[in-house]
């Protein structure tokens, strides 16, 4: 994990690296947050900030987001500050640590925040099977495309084949390729020079500048442009980019992962995606199974999330009783092992008694998991009372309802509704436009997503 520390910190530099290091951190320093940001720009990427609560964390943001750049903050002042932590949180940090640092507050900061304590858990035949090959593959430098539904942990071991890989060292960074638009995406890979576009102020690095020596995920990449997958065609063959406005090829040194949860055959038959791309991207496939069909790992990762959310949450120490495990290996685990980790999370707060039972395993809405009225039931119920009455109504009519209405069921996230709907986060954006300029109201993205 890459930290970039913001500020003098009151002399606690030092020790705050010292412990960050210890935790398997790579760091830097700069004293001013327009530094901060140059670097950033520069292609000195950070998964983390650690801000001097003094400074205008607010500003830090706001210049961060003009170049698109996205990065966590914490912010840290000497001593306990209730009236200066309150503003760092109100400007944007995501914590606040008191200096001197604890080395467990550090790692734990570190690790909440960077979202890095996400381990391998492979108890299932067919997930060794995985692992077996992705161990083998690690250590050349072959295009690897990773597949599986929405949830299933295509980057978790993508994050994997990079720690074992030669490049283990080196920077791994992921760009998702569905959460960022179009008329972005470019300059987010391949960077750009000053002056290039309207808002280029400097020249920017992309990412695969800031991967150079490590690995490149492009998560999601289904969901990519066809003009700018032929750019990334050269890039992978070549191994040379072209900034944004710029003159000259830029070599870069890098591993390409990819993912998909889309069958990428199917999108070449339609047109939508590069036959000779996929060529290139699956020199190996790792396909990832659902969760579903991955009993044991099911439970080892719900023992796990369970240990995670009890330790974080300050609770007990529990286990799942054998009725509530028997239920969890009857529920279809549709959001796969993200949809896991909340269930659990939720499981851990609403739990009292000494083991957590069915009652406390419950999905989003409240309803139990596994029940007859669980979620999955119930939209099967709704679409047979839609179909009643339908009658009358035209096709774009039905189909604009059903969009609406999905994307509202995911609280405006557009690459679930996607997911839900089977089509492309592209498509699915095009007929937002569409009802946006006729005037309908759309509900808007989460916090944090692309339109």
């Amino acid at each position: 994990m890459r930290l970039l520390i913001v500020g003098p910190l009151g002399g606690q530099i030092s020790a705050a690296t010292k412990i960050a290091m210890q935790c398997g951190a790579r760091v830097a320093h700069v004293d001013t947050i327009e530094q901060a940001t140059a670097a950033l720009r520069a292609g000195k990427g950070a998964d983390l900030l650690m801000v001097d609560a003094k400074l205008d964390i607010r500003a830090l943001i706001t210049a961060n987001e003009a170049e698109h750049i996205v990065a966590p903050i914490v912010a840290a002042g000497v001593g306990i500050d209730p009236a200066l932590a309150a503003r760092a949180i109100r400007d944007g940090a995501k914590e606040y640590i008191s200096l001197p640092p604890e080395p467990e507050l550090i790692a734990a900061v570190l690790a909440a925040i960077a979202n890095d304590d996400r381990p391998m858990i492979a108890q299932d035949a067919a997930m060794k099977e995985i692992i077996a090959l992705a161990d083998q593959v690690a250590g050349s430098d072959a295009s690897l495309l990773i597949t599986g539904e929405s949830g299933v942990g295509k980057e978790v071991v993508a994050r994997y084949v990079h720690r074992k890989s030669k490049r283990a060292a080196a920077p791994f960074i992921a760009v998702n390729c569905a959460a960022i638009p179009e008329n972005l995406l470019e300059s987010e890979l391949f960077g750009h020079e000053k002056g290039a576009f309207t808002g280029a102020v400097a020249r920017r690095i992309g990412k695969f500048e800031e991967a150079d020596g490590g690995t490149l995920l492009l998560d999601e990449i289904s969901e990519m442009d066809l003009r700018l997958q032929a750019k990334l065609l050269r890039a992978i063959q070549e191994r040379v980019i072209d900034r944004v406005g710029g003159k000259e090829p830029v070599k870069v040194n890098i591993r390409i992962l990819a993912t998909s949860n889309r069958d990428l055959a199917q999108a070449v038959r339609e047109g939508e995606f590069r036959e000779d791309l996929l060529y290139r991207l699956n020199v190996v496939t790792l396909r990832i199974p659902p969760l579903r069909e991955r009993k044991d790992d099911l439970i080892a990762l719900a023992d796990f999330f369970i240990d995670k959310y009890a330790r974080a949450n300050e609770r007990p120490a529990r286990r799942l009783s054998d009725a509530a495990r028997a239920m969890m290996l009857t529920h279809q685990w549709r959001g796969n092992v993200r949809e896991l980790e909340n269930a659990m999370h939720r499981a851990v707060l609403l739990s009292s008694e000494a083991e957590i039972g069915p009652e406390a395993v419950r999905a989003p809405d409240g309803g139990r998991v596994g029940a007859r009225g669980d979620a999955v039931s119930r939209a099967a119920e709704a679409a047979q009372e839609a179909a009643r009455t339908l009658v009358g109504r035209t096709v774009a009519e039905v189909e604009q309802d059903l969009i609406l209405e999905t994307l509202t069921h995911c609280l405006g996230n557009r690459t679930h509704a996607a997911n839900i709907l089977g089509i492309s986060i592209r498509t699915l954006r095009n007929k937002l436009k569409l009802y946006t300029d006729s005037g309908v109201d759309v509900p808007p993205p989460t916090t944090g997503q692309a339109a």
